[in-house]
């Protein structure tokens, strides 16, 4: 594979790269089933169109907290070859806001992980036993993913609203082509 080929799936200065960007809408779509099926099963649980939605639910959220320790080694392995942030205080929020995103994607799944190992029940993936049912209840881990993975999941969305709100203030208002980085090929 020639340097040129290979440019194509990595991050650069200017851009990234396939795998960043596969990596990135690819879980975009997956999230916003989830949250398409978390705002339905809230809203009315027994409605048809709801349980269509929430089978996936567990599998789809096993499967984007694999997808999130996949993206955060390829940022890590990528990190001196990403676009640079900027210096002033807008880099440092657009760090932090991804901070927090990353680290929501990494906990809301796990908590409900947690939850279902708590519960005693095993739990399925795409119909795979993840882990087996051991018919003990630890109170506190179902506690904990009973007060927290709902809320952190809307914190969640709350955030994924915000990134998106800033690309638009990136390509409407500002018109630095920052939204370009991720949005197509260089």
């Amino acid at each position: 594979m020639s340097s040129t080929q290979a440019s194509h799936w990595l991050d650069s200065p200017q851009g990234y790269g396939s795998i960043s960007r596969f990596l990135h809408w690819g879980m975009a779509a997956l999230f916003a089933w989830q949250f398409i099926s978390s705002a339905l099963h809230a809203w009315n649980r027994e409605a048809e169109i709801s349980r269509w939605f929430w089978p996936s639910h567990v599998s789809l959220g096993v499967l984007l907290l694999v997808l999130v320790a996949a993206r955060a080694v390829w940022a890590l392995e990528n990190q001196r070859r990403r676009p640079p942030t900027d210096a002033n205080v807008w880099g440092r929020l657009s760090c932090a806001g991804h901070a927090g995103l990353y680290a929501l994607m990494f906990c809301v799944p796990l908590i409900a992980m947690l939850r279902s190992y708590g519960r005693g029940k095993g739990l399925a993936v795409f119909g795979m036993p993840l882990f087996d049912a051991s018919g003990r209840e630890i109170a506190s881990l179902v506690a904990l993913g009973n007060a927290l993975h709902g809320w952190l999941g809307w914190l969640l969305l709350a955030l994924v609203v915000g990134h998106v709100a800033m690309v638009g203030v990136h390509q409407y208002l500002w018109r630095d082509q920052t939204a370009a980085r991720m949005l197509r090929r260089r």
